[in-house]
């Protein structure tokens, strides 16, 4: 549990002020005041700034009104945050506010963050490339790649078949079925196949401890075949030389990009069409879960989650969706093409609106992320909400 608080923790920090850094240096560059750079969420424990005279000062909870930034670390370690002068359209005039620049200008500001959440995840996905990723060998490599610690995994358990009966997990690694080795699936499935009816000795792997199971394979009709009930999948580290890395921790970003955005219109496909939602959605702490499985797994496991994450916070946020960053540059394209800025008002208002449904849907996906961990949780959930 101390874990995978622990890992959450550091990995929305980390995901949360790089975006943050993408706006903060964008802003700064664009002759844009920044009021405060915040690690964590308010309250603030402690701020610093440089005064006219270029020495540091310090500053307490209280804010102190400066012409520099102010550094600030707060007491909730929630990522954290940064200010920019006139980003609420306050102070117009003043040729270092936000709201003075040019329309293209705080379209570039804004959408920095979300460009800073690409550039984490091509520069993750190089480093473990270039150390060795884990992966699914689904596909022919490039000869350039080296493959290490091949194994066969487990990625999915049928309820009610012998796998599941006899207690494997997604995640198990499949070692020797009656101390036979497997180099490729089919092998296995064929071995399985021939076991029909007879108890079979499975040895696995879980979190770096070996263990034994006894099975015995059944006909499965989604196969017509002999199986245990376990969809399986060949992994392995992959590594590239250094100076070619790059270019597929690039190519596999965006792809990574293109599965979500892909993700998400048959998601919302299906809720139109039959008003049913297919898959799992993660909150808070469902994404602090598999954070910590993650960790359990091994760093290069984390580095490579907090890869997959950035890809999808960067997407989510660009999505025109108010309160989003993609809702404030639709609120930017409409002032460019109206040629005169939108009511302060009225986009106020809708951000607000788009705020507060963002915050009834993350509680209401926290409730069915604890429903999932805790059954007792669920029923009461059920008689009281009944959206089960």
């Amino acid at each position: 549990m101390l874990l995978t608080i622990v890992a959450f923790f550091l990995v929305l920090g980390v995901l949360v002020i790089v975006h943050e850094l993408g706006h903060f240096f964008v802003a700064r560059k664009s002759g844009v005041a920044v009021d405060e750079f915040g690690f964590g969420l308010p309250p603030r424990i402690f701020g610093i700034y440089k005064d006219e005279t270029g020495k540091w000062k310090l500053v307490g909870l209280k804010t102190k009104e400066t012409k520099s930034t102010i550094y600030s670390l707060n007491w909730i370690p929630m990522g954290g945050f940064v200010k920019i002068k006139g980003e609420e359209g306050e102070a117009a005039t003043d040729s270092d506010s936000f709201a003075h620049k040019s329309v293209w200008i705080r379209m570039l500001i804004i959408s920095a963050g979300v460009f800073m959440n690409v550039v984490l995840a091509v520069i993750l996905l190089s480093i473990g490339l270039t150390v060795g990723s884990p992966q699914y060998l689904d596909k022919k490599l490039p000869a350039v790649a080296k493959v290490r610690d091949v194994k066969i995994r487990v990625v999915e358990i049928l309820p009610d078949f012998p796998a599941a009966k006899a207690g494997l997990v997604a995640g198990d690694s499949i070692l020797t079925i009656d101390n036979q080795e497997f180099p490729k699936i089919e092998g296995l499935q064929e071995y399985l196949d021939k076991k029909v009816g007879q108890e079979v000795t499975v040895k696995f792997e879980r979190d770096q401890k070996v263990a034994e199971v006894k099975i015995v394979p059944q006909i499965l009709s989604q196969t017509n075949k002999g199986g245990m009930g376990a969809a399986l999948a060949q992994t392995g580290f992959v590594s590239y030389p250094w100076y070619v890395a790059w270019w597929y921790g690039l190519k596999e970003t965006f792809g990574m990009i293109w599965s979500v955005i892909y993700g998400f219109y048959v998601i919302l496909k299906n809720l139109i069409v039959s008003r049913h939602l297919i898959g799992e959605v993660y909150g808070p702490v469902g994404i602090a879960t598999l954070v910590g499985d993650a960790a359990r797994s091994g760093f290069l496991y984390v580095m490579q989650f907090t890869a997959v994450l950035s890809v999808i916070i960067a997407v989510i946020n660009f999505l025109p969706f108010p309160a989003l960053d993609g809702g404030r540059v639709f609120f930017l394209l409409l002032e460019a093409i109206r040629k005169k800025p939108i009511n302060q008002k009225l986009e106020a208002a809708m951000h607000n609106i788009g705020f507060a449904l963002l915050m009834i849907l993350v509680v209401v996906v926290t409730f069915r992320d604890i429903a999932r961990i805790s059954s007792g949780f669920l029923n009461w959930w059920q008689k009281i909400i009944g959206l089960f």
